[in-house]
């Protein structure tokens, strides 16, 4: 069964900064992509950045500059390090991967989202 274990969410002032970690726990045989995504009540959940087993890296549009994902080479964990923090980055944030599970011999396409970690930025 797989788990992915988020750590790292907290308090911290404007301007912080906070580092993410999402581990996985289970196997996928194979990883499409691994990510971070944030929700805040009343709004929709919303990209914060992606990497893809290509290694390429896609960023929300209000975090792009400021935060950046990276992974461990065996794709077990993923990070996300914020830098220069907002009021407006307070949310949920979420780890997410893609991917191929095997069961049986048949494999498929699954998508895996932790349970959440909360970032509050404030004063």
């Amino acid at each position: 069964q797989v788990q992915l274990m988020e750590s790292g969410g907290g308090l911290v002032q404007p301007g912080g900064s906070l580092t993410l970690s999402c581990a996985t726990s289970g196997e996928i045989p194979r990883i499409v992509a691994m990510g971070w995504y944030r929700q805040v009540p009343g709004k929709e959940r919303e990209l914060v950045a992606t990497v893809t087993s290509g290694h390429s890296t896609n960023y929300g549009r209000d975090v792009e500059g400021r935060f950046t994902i990276s992974r461990d080479n065996a794709w077990n964990t993923v990070y996300l390090q914020m830098n220069t923090l907002k009021l407006e980055d307070t949310a949920v944030y979420y780890c997410y991967v893609a991917g191929y599970t095997n069961s049986g011999g048949v494999y498929r396409r699954e998508d895996f989202w932790g349970q959440g970690t909360r970032v509050t930025v404030s004063s």
